[in-house]
């Protein structure tokens, strides 16, 4: 085996150069070394800027399918809400088409009753001549005619005998056109208890809607007692309520000073009613008789702690009572469908004050009439309501909510 032996000078400047390489190559690394760091920095931040948009989308779908959860019940509980009154109508126009044609009814068969009678007598008094025609026979009015012993005893018993025979004609005629109103009186009868019976068949298929409907409100208004992201929803719609009738409010105030300018401005009343509201504090009859079942204030959710106003009173009574006037006033105001107060009615009883009555069944009164305190004007129901069947009852000046229980004796 050979052995390469290199120089001592040689030996020092190939370590010088292998030294110089080194450095260089160190030098290098050093160099690449930060810009290797900065991309894999950058690639790292965009992974976790991918990610967190991932989620940030996950989330935002999840939210948007949380909110249309939060809304289902209460969109069900509007659609069912509408459904409800509509179908109340109707049973309401039933009902009373119903009575029209049982007191039709009743008149028709006390006229058939009547004219039956009157034909039985007439009929009584045609068989009697008749039957004394049969028994005596054409020859005795020929013997009655030729018996007599003059011209003018045969001239008077001819027309004696052409005024019996008129008189025949008539009581025909009489017991003809008497059959014909009773015939005409049956068909009226068998009418309208053919429209009874129809009319009963429509009435109950929508009492059968209306229990449906009901029940379905039932589960939407469960639904939102407990659950609560539904509660929570309900009670924002509550509150854009409470906004859209303090507007309502303030408009109705605004019309009101408008009108009392331009009454004044005229020489004339500005309110077409008499009578101090403010005096009656404490001393207006109830708008109907029942448990509260809500007060004037804030409302604390027994399950969640969730806060609610309630700008009035809540009465717990049937559906279907007669709903008063607290006071004598004007009807300034009346929705079928005003939010979560349902069906409403709102009086002016003068120098800025207001009453409502909401969640009704129906209404009785119409925009600028005059009402009479204790006067009916409504019927209550549950329109609108998540505690059932109950009248909402506000007192208020301007825009401001008074407690109606300072107001009531």
């Amino acid at each position: 085996m050979t052995t390469w032996v290199m120089a001592p000078r040689a030996r020092g400047r190939f370590r010088r150069f292998v030294q110089s390489c080194f450095a260089v190559a160190l030098l290098a690394a050093v160099a690449m070394h930060p810009a290797a760091a900065q991309d894999s920095l950058e690639a790292s931040k965009r992974a976790e800027l991918e990610r967190i948009q991932q989620q940030a989308r996950a989330h935002r779908e999840a939210a948007k399918q949380l909110r249309g959860q939060e809304q289902k019940a209460l969109v069900q509980l509007h659609r069912t809400e509408r459904e409800l009154n509509s179908t109340r109508k109707r049973l309401q126009s039933l009902q009373s088409r119903r009575g029209n044609l049982d007191r039709q009814l009743e008149v028709t068969r006390a006229n058939l009753d009547r004219n039956l009678e009157s034909l039985d007598q007439q009929r009584a008094r045609f068989a009697h001549r008749l039957r004394s025609l049969y028994k005596y026979g054409v020859g005795r009015e020929l013997e009655f005619l030729l018996s007599t012993r003059s011209f003018a005893q045969l001239l008077s018993r001819w027309d004696f005998l052409v005024m019996v025979a008129e008189q025949d004609r008539v009581l025909l005629e009489a017991i003809q056109q008497q059959k014909d109103v009773v015939e005409a009186s049956q068909n009226r009868l068998e009418q309208n208890l053919t429209d009874v019976r129809r009319t009963a068949t429509r009435t109950t298929v929508e009492n059968r809607r209306l229990d449906g409907l009901r029940q379905q409100k039932a589960q939407s208004v469960h639904t939102i007692q407990t659950q609560r992201e539904a509660y929570e929803a309900a009670a924002a719609e509550l509150e854009k309520t409470a906004r859209a009738m303090q507007k309502l409010l303030a408009d109705l105030d605004r019309k009101r000073r408008e009108e009392g300018a331009k009454a004044r401005s005229e020489g004339r009343n500005p309110q077409p009613y008499t009578g101090n509201f403010a005096a009656g504090q404490g001393h207006l009859d109830w708008p109907v008789r029942g448990p509260l079942v809500g007060r004037f204030g804030p409302e604390k959710h027994p399950k969640w702690g969730t806060m609610t106003m309630n700008n009035g009173i809540d009465i717990d009574v049937a559906i279907g009572t007669s709903v008063r006037a607290v006071a004598k006033g004007r009807v300034d105001y009346v929705s079928e469908d005003f939010g979560t107060y349902g069906q409403m009615v709102i009086l002016n009883h003068g120098d800025g004050y207001y009453t409502l009555y909401g969640h009704l069944s129906s209404i009785a009164v119409s925009v600028g009439q005059e009402v009479q305190s204790g006067q009916v004007i409504a019927q209550s129901g549950d329109s609108g309501s998540l505690r059932g069947p109950v009248l909402h009852f506000e007192v208020r000046k301007g825009g401001t909510s008074l407690d109606p229980e300072g107001w009531l004796q």
